[in-house]
């Protein structure tokens, strides 16, 4: 070809690096109005967005019939702000979720989601996913025919929900599971069964929420016949965590259905869990209470005892004066009225309780031993005061941290 054909080449590969690099300025922004027909725009926008595309929810009431969904890598959906655009499900026919999302490098934020059948919103898969300044609702409160999660992303590396809100969650109002590296933190979770729950994940740091009025305040779990087991590196800290005092309202057989009522933080079967400056406080079964998995399994691989557990530097406020667990009430009433703020079935190893309050022992020796074998007994788990939380910081790529900085 010579000299001319090698430039025109240059040129060509010149012009192909120039349109790549401007690919972003091609994005485009799609607002979507309510009224008359938001059904099918909203989704067709949500089918047809292209990476990068940015979908405006206008203010209003978008009365929706069936769930939408979004498949496509690197869109953004963003409202006018959490009470001021809101997904109204009230008149969903199907029982699926209200938002569904199983793409990258996705942006939730300032929109609200209301009454679904199903899930409020769910992803699945979707890895570096931001859900900020969103609500989910269900707006007749506590009810077990509520969606059973607010927010739910599942399977997923890099998630941060950042200054949610959920409300009347059937099972959580905040869920991550089966995930990596997770954030969750200036949250509020009220009026759910569990109101913040971490499962069967690797790597999470909760801080800075909210749990007010759930059946439990934060819930850190692992169980068994999941693809992901093995929990571990959870950090809860700097929450409050009150009043979580909500009548389990979880359909029967949900796992929740057996989250005592009056729970501030949880933690069962799990690994390196660290629960530090947090406030805690009118939970009427305690503050905290650390167990093994309760129930026979035959999963060969599941570890059903917690294991590396600290609590530590806790503020603890009054608790256990109401113990909502077969023989509580005999239990209380055996310590004078209200038990220790802190429980411990006896089981696992490595649980180190330093918070300068009693904390009550079951003395149960075994996972799914029945209560009426417990053997309770005050406890010093306090080790001489001899741990510090040492779990590293969660980090997330700073795409992710940069939209919440805007």
């Amino acid at each position: 070809m010579g000299f001319k054909g090698e430039t025109y080449m240059i040129r060509i590969s010149l012009a192909a690096a120039l349109l790549a690099s401007a690919s972003p300025l091609l994005a485009e922004t799609h607002s979507i109005a309510p009224g008359d027909g938001a059904q099918e725009r909203l989704q067709e926008a949500l089918i047809l967005a292209e990476p990068g595309d940015e979908i405006v929810l206008e203010a209003g009431r978008f009365v929706l019939t069936d769930g939408l969904s979004l498949d496509v890598d690197g869109v953004t959906v963003r409202g006018q702000g959490m009470d001021q655009s809101i997904l109204d499900f009230s008149s969903q026919q199907g029982a699926g979720e209200g938002l569904l999302v199983t793409s990258d490098n996705v942006v939730l934020r300032d929109f609200g989601v209301e009454n679904s059948r199903g899930d409020g919103i769910k992803s699945k898969g979707a890895d570096n996913i931001v859900f900020y300044k969103v609500r989910v609702e269900w707006t007749r409160g506590p009810h077990p025919e509520n969606g059973a999660y607010g927010v739910y992303p599942v399977e997923s590396e890099n998630v941060l929900v950042d200054s949610v809100t959920t409300i009347a969650a059937s099972d959580a109002g905040i869920y991550v599971g089966q995930a990596r590296n997770i954030i969750v933190r200036n949250s509020v979770a009220k009026y759910n069964v569990a109101g913040i729950e971490i499962e069967n994940s690797y790597g999470a740091d909760v801080y800075n929420n909210l749990a007010v009025n759930n059946t439990g305040g934060i819930l850190v779990f692992d169980l068994p016949d999941i693809p992901q087991q093995g929990g571990r590196d959870v950090r809860v800290f700097n929450n409050i965590i009150v009043d979580n005092n909500t009548p389990n309202f979880a359909p029967e057989g949900n796992i929740v259905a057996g989250v005592p009522t009056g729970m501030g933080v949880m933690v069962m079967s799990h690994y390196n869990v660290e629960v530090f400056n947090n406030v805690m406080a009118e939970n009427a079964t305690g503050n905290v209470l650390i167990v093994a998995y309760p129930n026979e399994t035959d999963d060969a691989d599941y570890n059903p005892y917690p294991v590396n557990v600290l609590v530590t530097n806790n503020i603890q406020g009054r608790a256990g004066y109401k113990p909502a667990f077969d023989g509580g009430d005999m239990l209380a009433a055996a310590f004078g009225g209200t038990i220790p703020p802190v429980t411990h079935d006896g089981n696992g190893k490595d649980i180190v309780i330093d918070d300068g309050v009693p904390v009550l022992s079951l003395g149960l020796t075994r996972h799914a031993q029945p209560i009426t074998e417990a053997q309770p007994q005050m406890v010093d788990l306090s080790h001489g005061g001899a741990r510090n939380p040492s779990l590293p910081e969660i980090t997330l790529p700073e795409a992710m941290e940069a939209v919440v900085a805007q």
